[in-house]
């Protein structure tokens, strides 16, 4: 296992590991409306503990979610990355763009990146994204991925779309 994230670096975007200096925009997407569907608004103390699971998550597995940041500015831009929490169905590609960064191909640049990464690096190809019903914008960037919907799920309780994302490897082999 390892214990970090690999450090990615694109011409717009670095894919790297957590800094205890990245907990205040994480904790700000956290307690904003934009957190919705992904269980928040929450508080500071909320945020705390799925930020410490976010680093323990690549412990743990091996892989997970990678901060991102814009290049050209070091500003903290949002999370991506593929993540297995406890009673999901199987491992997820997910992404979270904080605040100003929305409408900029980030999440979508983000996304290809580690999406392609864990399938080469973790063996983790045609990974799957739970979406909220409600959830337009992530549909329609799952879309743009490539993904297609596949079926609903209950995750938790809650309704899920689960969305295909489409092979990496194959025809590489």
């Amino acid at each position: 296992m390892i214990d970090h994230a690999p450090l990615i670096v694109s011409d717009e975007l670095i894919l790297r590991g957590y800094q205890e200096s990245d907990f205040p925009r994480f904790a700000e997407f956290a307690a904003s409306h934009r957190s919705y569907y992904v269980g928040g608004p929450v508080g500071p103390a909320d945020s705390w503990r799925s930020f410490l699971a976010a680093v323990g998550h690549w412990t743990l597995r091996g892989y997970g979610m990678w901060v991102v940041e814009h290049r050209e500015t070091g500003a903290v831009a949002g999370r991506v990355g593929v993540i297995l929490n406890d009673g999901w169905h199987e491992p997820e590609m997910a992404w979270h763009v904080f605040d100003g960064f929305e409408g900029r191909s980030i999440a979508y640049g983000a996304s290809l990146i580690a999406r392609e990464y864990s399938a080469r690096h973790f063996g983790l190809d045609r990974v799957m994204s739970y979406i909220d019903p409600a959830n337009y914008r992530s549909m329609r960037l799952a879309t743009r991925l490539g993904a297609v919907f596949e079926q609903n799920v209950e995750v938790r309780g809650s309704l899920a779309q689960m969305w295909r994302h489409p092979s990496v490897l194959e025809g590489t082999r």
